[in-house]
């Protein structure tokens, strides 16, 4: 009788351990799609990295505690929002309108449809169509339309540093 209650403690143990090294790939992969979701449209990148630290901390390897977890989620959601509202603050530093403003938010959501190319291009060209419809001369639109772009790349490396940044953290915490 013993013995089975030593295979079956033996058991448990490997399948602990086994669930452990699940978890911790499966977190890893969560921050590997969330890099690549920082560039390609359709990927929450941050908020899937997220999930990885979440993750991570369901195994018995890891402890982030709640104040870390909780700090994350709040860079998280900002990085989230401010990625929808970059563009349109580069449209404004670089003189759009309110015309190019509206132009570029409108563009981001819009550029979500058409894939990698629609989410550069939306941005830049809603712009530069809100500044021409506000009445602005062409180099004026193009340069709020410039300013979108950049507000662009801006979210865009905002979003990597966020998740390159858990993805340190959660190394840091496996090893």
């Amino acid at each position: 009788m013993q013995d089975c209650e030593k295979s079956s403690n033996f058991a448990t143990v490997l399948n602990e351990k086994d669930m452990d090294i699940a978890l911790l790939i499966i977190a890893g992969l969560c921050m590997l799609i969330g890099l690549i979701g920082c560039i390609v449209p359709g990927l929450p990148g941050a908020p899937i990295a997220y999930a990885g630290l979440w993750i991570a901390q369901a195994s018995e390897r890891v402890d982030f505690g709640w104040k870390m977890l909780l700090i994350w989620g709040i860079v998280t959601l900002i990085v989230s929002v401010l990625d929808y509202v970059v563009p349109a603050w580069g449209t404004k530093k670089f003189g759009g309108t309110r015309w190019g403003v509206w132009g570029s938010t409108i563009g981001v959501f819009v550029g979500l449809f058409f894939g990698a190319i629609g989410v550069i291009v939306g941005p830049l060209a809603g712009a530069i169509v809100g500044e021409l419809l506000g009445g602005k001369e062409v180099e004026e639109a193009l340069r709020a339309g410039w300013g979108s772009f950049i507000g662009l790349l801006c979210g865009t490396i905002l979003k990597l540093i966020c998740c390159g940044l858990m993805a340190v953290e959660l190394i840091q915490a496996i090893w």
